[in-house]
């Protein structure tokens, strides 16, 4: 096992297949079934996995399990070929957009209530599992909810003598004494700072950006309210231009505070920050007359599900419990995928003092918000964001109006196969 943690570590950035079982020469006379077990993730992951599956092995030494894993993009690319190939692994990883993508009628994978009797559903609300179903089949369960996140460095902000913001007006007042010294209110890679000025045209608009049949509820005025909005962000220095985003501006001060996923916090701010500010995860950004959470959307930061096409069932079923469920995966993990959303992984982080720190307190506001809405993951489609940035810098470096770049982002999306209302 340990030279098969030093082979992860030192070539993580590519796909590797290997046997989880440090045990397969003593038990060569007993009968095993084999399955396979595939996730994406950086070395720590891999470790703390492979170490996870080997206590499987243990508990259940009639089952060995055959991983593969690798870095996200690598991740995505092996795995669409092996869903249009019938080949994926028994168990995998997924993320919530290959739901609609591979089974959009919930026939792409296991329907994982047929293997209640082994996988312990009763961990999870209905109101999660509604995240895994596809046509009304259980398809996948969520590891851990995800959000965008207001991260604010109250540290920086307590200096200026400004109360953490809780409007769009208040990042504007902070801009305003902040610019003088080269600090920006707030800052965010492409796909956040696109949810943000979504949220803050839904709040305007009063209509979401989807229907529930996927088609885009917005209308040219309100993705002319969002150019409009994020180049005043851009000219009044309440952000910094997508594209000049940089990640050591958070621990320099420079960035005041960041949009970002619940799961960027350990990423983004590493505890305790090189200066010693104080982080705190904020309410989410609203018009005034608004409650926090409108126009804001939350989605399972990554799910487990098992192969339509799996020879071994039960088998599975019990590697998927034992990952989601056990506190032998629970103790390992901790909250490196977030917040556990399994009832029993969760009393156990609690029991053992885990959960703490910056990404947990996100999670709590998160899960205590109220008016947050499900995510469409479709909203998350590069080409939205991407051609939305495209868009606003047309306006920004006076290559078009707003009106115009509006309309033409309309087409643009139409021509991609987007359908509006």
């Amino acid at each position: 096992m340990k030279k098969q943690l030093i082979a992860a570590l030192t070539a993580a950035s590519m796909l590797f297949v290997t046997s989880c079982s440090e045990q397969s020469v003593v038990r060569e006379q007993k009968s095993q079934t084999q399955i396979t077990l595939s996730w994406w993730g950086n070395d720590t992951r891999n470790e703390y996995t492979l170490e996870a599956v080997r206590r499987f092995e243990e508990k259940y030494p009639d089952i060995k399990v055959k991983c593969s894993y690798s870095e996200w993009s690598g991740y995505e690319a092996r795995n669409q070929v092996q869903m249009v190939s019938g080949t994926e692994t028994d168990v995998m990883q997924i993320n919530v957009g290959w739901l609609s993508q591979y089974s959009a009628d919930g026939s792409g994978y296991y329907d994982l209530e047929q293997l209640s009797d082994t996988v312990d559903l009763t961990n999870f609300s209905d109101e999660m599992l509604a995240y895994g179903r596809r046509g009304g089949v259980l398809n996948a369960i969520p590891i851990a909810m995800n959000a965008e996140t207001v991260y604010i460095n109250k540290t920086v902000y307590d200096r200026y003598g400004l109360s953490v913001p809780k409007t769009w007006d208040e990042l504007f007042s902070a801009a305003e004494v902040m610019k003088a010294d080269g600090v920006f209110p707030m800052a965010g890679a492409a796909k956040s700072l696109w949810l943000y000025c979504v949220a803050y045209a839904e709040q305007a608009g009063g209509r979401q950006f989807f229907t529930d049949d996927s088609r885009i509820a917005f209308t040219e005025q309100d993705f002319l309210t969002m150019i409009e909005f994020y180049n005043r962000l851009v000219n009044e220095s309440v952000i910094p231009k997508v594209e000049d985003f940089q990640k050591f501006n958070i621990d320099s001060g420079v960035y005041a505070g960041v949009v970002a996923w619940v799961s960027d916090a350990m990423n983004y701010f590493k505890e305790p920050l090189a200066r010693g500010d104080e982080i705190i995860a904020a309410d989410y950004t609203v018009l005034p007359g608004l409650e926090s959470g409108t126009g804001w959307y939350a989605k399972p930061a990554t799910l487990y599900a098992v192969s339509r096409n799996t020879e071994h069932p039960r088998e599975a079923a019990l590697l998927l419990d034992f990952m989601l469920n056990s506190p032998e995966w629970a103790e390992l993990q901790g909250i490196d995928k977030g917040i556990p959303v399994s009832r029993s992984a969760r009393e156990y982080l609690d029991s053992a003092g885990m959960l703490s720190g910056l990404q947990y307190d996100a999670s709590l506001v998160m899960e205590n918000n109220t008016l947050i809405s499900q995510m469409n993951s479709v909203i998350e489609d590069s080409a939205l964001y991407n051609s939305f940035i495209d868009a606003c810098d047309l306006v920004l470096f006076d290559k078009s109006t707003a009106e115009e770049a509006a309309a033409k982002l309309c087409e643009e999306y139409k021509a991609a196969g987007y359908v509006f209302a």
